[in-house]
């Protein structure tokens, strides 16, 4: 006789259940969106993933989320400033976007609340794989965000910033934005706030023919909360989309990117820059499906890690049967700058075509003591002689973006980091 023992609940899956069955009521969405949160609430249910689950193998997150925050109705981010000077801002505070949307021509702004509330926003919940637990805890607990259509054709000339702010407590987010077709923007997501907390933030793009979007994700969380993030794209015909992601903050993170090539010509780039620093987790998660002929992708991630914190990168490309004359090259570069940090990456490829150009690399290191000898010889003393190296080492990735704007804007919080973990 086999008896099958159910684990116990841990502290973070009990509070989270219980926070679903207390803030139900307060949660828009009409009968096909609440299906949806109690499908998502049942697979919390099951239990967070575990290292058992491959996806999940370095980042146990039934382990490392000990405990989850309470809501706090009463907690208000105070606003910041753009990233990059003449953006326009929606603003997310605590979860809740703001009623007074910018006019921006050729832009479509509609709360994602609404869109909860009339359903239409329904088959944007659906989780991607079995073990999508970002998407199961946003689709149980969003309760707002923005819905942004950029019209057909529309080329914007300042970038637009998303940004979801937290003091403390939870937050639940999600981002949507649908590029027409020979749109171009520049779109910023701002992770960021302070005091404890746990935040969940789906982001989700559709490019259609021939549109270019450059989005950059910006992830300065306190050491004290907890970010779970996930960001999705399908691309369609000749659409080009450029993926910047800069790690920067927070206590235990774990950032999905899911991008699936929907039409012929498009081309998908990563660049990542990961900062870690004192007792922190950092995961980056990718699953890359080229699913059509002629479509390309290159990712570059860049790690530096001090003190004793942990990273991963995990980059799974997968190359479909049909999807004849893919280019996809992957490289992910680490630079360790303690003894006690850890960095695991893995690289995946999964080919059923057969002409296809296909590659992958990782390397780990530390300072090479002959560069640094070198600037010392010339009167730069050692800590700003390895300064001068790391943040070589990264803005390499960053100065590829090719805006000057942006490139002055992500270094300028490259050297804040860098004065504060240096």
């Amino acid at each position: 006789m086999n008896i099958h023992m159910t684990p116990q609940r841990t502290p973070a899956e009990t509070a989270l259940i219980d926070a679903f069955s207390d803030r139900l009521s307060l949660l828009p969405g009409d009968g096909t969106v609440m299906l949806k949160r109690d499908d998502a609430i049942e697979a919390i249910k099951s239990g967070l993933p575990t290292r058992r689950i491959e996806s999940w193998h370095y980042t146990d997150l039934r382990r490392l989320l000990s405990s989850v925050p309470e809501f706090d109705p009463a907690a208000a981010p105070k606003a910041i400033a753009p990233v990059v000077e003449g953006s326009a801002v929606l603003p997310v505070l605590n979860g809740v976007s703001s009623t007074k949307l910018p006019e921006i021509e050729g832009i479509a702004v509609q709360r994602l609340s609404e869109k909860l509330a009339d359903g239409s926003i329904a088959p944007g919940l659906d989780a991607y794989g079995a073990d999508d637990a970002i998407g199961a805890l946003n689709t149980a607990f969003v309760a707002d965000g923005y819905f942004v259509d950029i019209a057909d054709g529309t080329e914007l000339d300042q970038p637009i910033e998303l940004q979801n702010l937290q003091a403390g407590g939870q937050t639940h987010v999600r981002l949507s934005v649908r590029a027409g077709a020979g749109a171009k923007a520049v779109i910023v997501e701002r992770q960021a706030g302070e005091g404890a907390a746990l935040v969940s933030s789906v982001s989700q793009l559709l490019l259609d023919e021939g549109a270019e979007v450059t989005w950059l994700i910006v992830q300065e969380q306190p050491d004290t909360a907890t970010h779970l993030a996930q960001f999705k794209a399908h691309l369609g015909k000749d659409a080009k989309l450029t993926l910047f992601v800069m790690n920067a903050g927070g206590k235990l993170v774990r950032q999905e990117v899911v991008v699936r090539t929907t039409g012929e010509g498009a081309d998908f780039t990563l660049r990542g820059i990961n900062l870690l620093a004192g007792d922190t987790h950092t995961d980056v998660t990718m699953v890359l499906d080229h699913a059509v002929p002629h479509t390309a992708s290159t990712e570059v991630i860049r790690n530096v890690v001090t003190g004793r914190a942990r990273g991963v990168f995990q980059g799974r490309i997968n190359v479909h049967q049909h999807a004849q004359k893919t280019n996809a090259k992957m490289a992910c570069n680490t630079l360790l700058l303690s003894d006690d940090g850890e960095f695991s990456t893995k690289p995946e490829l999964e080919i059923f075509a057969d002409d296809v150009v296909c590659g992958h690399g990782a390397t780990v290191t530390e300072i090479d003591h002959s560069h640094l000898f070198y600037l010392m010889a010339r009167g730069i003393d050692e800590k700003s002689a390895r300064g001068l190296l790391v943040k070589a080492f990264v803005a390499e990735v960053i100065e590829e973006l090719d805006d000057e704007a942006i490139v002055e804007a992500l270094e300028t919080r490259l050297d804040g980091w860098f004065a504060a973990h240096g």
